[in-house]
């Protein structure tokens, strides 16, 4: 029989703590909101791809899971001792039911609708059933890019409205992450699509999931990308490699061709549009959560 210890803290004593109980043979430590679903509730975010600057909250719930042999008292104690705590926290102790874990996991990832048409699906789910319907299987992993983040989310819209199957335009997706926006752009219609992330182990993810979506997609790290320009470029990262890459990505554009960006904050917005004006006018195309989407049309 498991339980689970319950412990509410301050972000910066909960980050600690966490970490403290983990050392001590905690079997698990997670951290939520304490605040969730009241109006003092804050969303945490961090760049694409990267882990948040902040890894729990002004005012954050720490659950532990123990096992039957584990004293909750005592744990909490050496670890509010191992931390410099001078008091040991208010707790509490509950029970924790026998479950199919993997079917309590696999609950909390529902297909997701993003835009007018697209659907991204959980292998364990069926895909709606609307002819027009996008659907984009992707499980939960390790490579950035479920359609979850803002960012992810502007940068499936935009393809959504802006390839035209008609044209059936080249795509590059200059960051690809899972794939997930490679996918996307075969889905509604690309021609030949070229993907390319730094991390071997996100070409092998993206190669995977156009695999399980039937979506041909050619992945390659940046030194094997082929030459050649592109209808389409799309790159969803960090603002600071966007402005180191503005020269190459735009030079990647074919004339009359598109390209849009986002991991970008609003804040951002500005200086990352100054730093692509040299080769490419760029204007914020929509904002979601305090992230951009910017685009902008060779000549």
């Amino acid at each position: 029989m498991y339980r689970e210890l319950v412990v509410e803290l301050a972000r910066a004593q909960a980050e600690a703590l966490s970490d403290a109980l983990l050392d001590l043979g905690a079997l698990s430590v997670s951290v939520e909101d304490a605040d969730a679903n009241t109006p003092d509730e804050q969303p945490l975010f961090g760049e694409p791809g990267l882990e948040p600057a902040d890894t729990a909250w002004q005012h954050s719930r720490v659950i532990v899971l123990l096992d039957e042999h584990q004293d909750p008292a005592v744990l909490l104690g050496a670890a509010a001792n191992a931390i410099g705590l001078p008091h040991m926290a208010p707790y509490t102790v509950r029970e924790v039911a026998e479950q199919d874990w993997v079917r309590l996991t696999q609950s909390q990832f529902e297909p997701m609708q993003i835009g007018q048409r697209i659907w991204v699906v959980p292998s364990w789910h069926d895909a709606p059933q609307a002819d027009d319907a996008l659907v984009l299987e992707l499980d939960p992993g390790l490579a950035f890019g479920t359609g979850s983040h803002p960012t992810t989310r502007l940068c499936m819209e935009w393809l959504e409205q802006h390839i035209d199957p008609a044209v059936k335009p080249t795509v590059l997706d200059y960051g690809c992450g899972s794939g997930i926006l490679a996918i996307l752009a075969k889905k509604c219609g690309a021609a030949r699509v070229v993907g390319v992330d730094i991390d071997p182990q996100a070409i092998e993810a993206a190669r995977y999931n156009s695999e399980c979506n039937r979506a041909p997609v050619d992945y390659t790290l940046p030194d094997d990308c082929p030459a050649g320009q592109f209808d389409i470029v799309v790159a969803n990262i960090l603002s600071n490699p966007l402005k180191l890459l503005a020269s190459m990505l735009c030079a990647r554009v074919a004339p009359g061709g598109r390209l849009a960006i986002s991991g970008v904050l609003e804040r951002q917005a500005d200086e990352v549009i100054h730093a692509y004006a040299p080769w490419l006018a760029l204007d914020v195309w929509q904002s979601r959560d305090g992230w951009v989407c910017l685009h902008g049309q060779a000549g």
